[in-house]
């Protein structure tokens, strides 16, 4: 479900216009939908745990690198619950790298929508992720996510993830997505 039209986003830090922020909780508060298979209402992987997630920073900022450039930067945090341990008693890797793969796209979307207005999530090609030490239950995880490049087609972006509990890295990433091209004419009439 999209947040309510008059959702506050004064609380989210960054330079962002609103309604790009607005954008960004939506995109984290899925609605629910009908399950096929069971034909009740199922909120999805992603949709539960992205919920969880809570965005306090959207920014285009300039790139101290490539001087006349900018790159979108997005911050989130969430607390570890139980369902997101693995047998070991950490986050399960599955559980990083479905929170990276959404904070790595979010990035992408504000430079876009912020500089352009128009901000694309695209698909996944490659998420490579290293694993660094452990997140335990109750730490607070901060996700920190940046543009590296982003093209008419190719769009990379960078996160890391801290243990702000701990006071350690727990992996860092590289997400490499596209956008993808129409279906031609002649391959959306098979469809």
């Amino acid at each position: 479900m999209k947040p309510a039209s008059n959702t506050d986003t004064s609380r989210v830090e960054g330079n962002a216009p609103p309604e790009v922020k607005h954008s960004l909780l939506g995109f984290l508060v899925q609605s629910s939908r009908v399950s096929r298979s069971i034909a009740k209402p199922f909120r999805g992987f992603e949709a539960e745990f992205g919920s969880r997630l809570q965005l306090t920073e959207a920014s285009v900022l300039l790139k101290a690198e490539e001087p006349g450039k900018s790159e979108g930067r997005v911050v989130v945090e969430v607390v570890v619950d139980e369902d997101m341990l693995n047998g070991g008693g950490s986050v399960h890797g599955g559980c990083i790298a479905m929170m990276i793969d959404i904070c790595s796209t979010m990035p992408i979307y504000v430079l876009g929508a912020s500089t352009s207005g128009y901000g694309v999530f695209g698909v996944s090609q490659s998420l490579n992720i290293v694993y660094h030490s452990p997140g335990l239950l109750g730490d607070k995880l901060r996700l920190v996510s940046t543009t590296l490049a982003v093209g008419s087609r190719a769009l990379s972006s960078r996160c890391e993830v801290w243990n702000v509990t701990r006071h350690r890295l727990v992996a860092s990433a590289v997400h490499i997505k596209m956008v993808p091209s129409e279906p031609k004419a002649s391959e959306s009439a098979k469809l």
